[in-house]
């Protein structure tokens, strides 16, 4: 579903990516691991069309999609879920729900999406006359994440979710990770909550100074002794 193949990316001319190439296949939760300053943040900032220049090759369902703009990539079925969730924190819960769906063909099916949404988040449809700012960290989170689902993804990338967030919403967090790959979407997911994520995802990646150095199955990285204690400190 979604294939990165050598991909090297700057800001400005300082490069942070080097050769990077993984695969996210149709239906995976994929898990992207590393230390802090690693790259993780940047490449999800280059698969979602922001910030960074590349050299290489993103395709989405087989469709190469370099050069597309990051305001069309959501159409095509590839969300971001940014680090610190980025919500408009003057605005109400349905308000930012609705600026998930600006795609059209997401803006046409916004009604059922949004039922869909609070269905599954029932807090948003409790506070969705609440404004995102007055919310909890974990529930600003939850309200990041139905945004996103507000854009019909097929491939959800999610930038270190549960990043601040009380152990009980961390919980709740990889609960909804996993009903959404119930649902059939596709995940890949940045995070240092490494037991959390090697321990639910199908496969995963390590990244250290922007080159992907291990890989392989969730279960089999967290039981892997080096890995714990060279690249994540377990």
């Amino acid at each position: 579903m979604l294939e990165v193949a050598n991909v090297n990316a700057f800001y400005g001319p300082t490069q942070v990516l080097y050769d990077v190439s993984l695969f996210v296949g149709r239906g995976e939760l994929v898990g992207l691991v590393g230390a802090n300053a690693a790259g993780k943040s940047s490449l999800m900032f280059t698969l979602a069309g922001l910030r960074t220049t590349y050299q290489g090759t993103v395709k989405l369902d087989g469709t190469a999609i370099d050069g597309l703009p990051a305001y069309l990539r959501p159409a095509r079925g590839l969300v971001l879920v940014p680090e610190r969730r980025r919500l408009f924190p003057f605005m109400t819960v349905q308000e930012n729900l609705e600026v998930g769906a600006y795609a059209s063909a997401a803006r046409a099916a916004a009604l059922q999406t949004l039922e869909k949404v609070f269905a599954l988040l029932p807090v948003l449809a409790e506070r969705r006359k609440q404004t995102a700012g007055s919310m909890s960290g974990g529930e600003q989170q939850m309200l990041a994440i139905g945004r996103a689902l507000m854009a019909r993804p097929r491939v959800l990338l999610l930038d270190e979710p549960s990043e601040g967030l009380a152990p009980l919403y961390v919980k709740l967090l990889f609960d909804l990770i996993l009903a959404l790959k119930e649902q059939g979407i596709t995940l890949l997911v940045v995070e240092q909550n490494v037991q959390h994520v090697l321990r639910n995802a199908d496969r995963a990646y390590v990244l250290e100074n922007g080159r992907i150095v291990m890989e392989g199955r969730g279960s089999a990285l967290l039981a892997d002794e080096r890995l714990k204690t060279a690249y994540l400190g377990l």
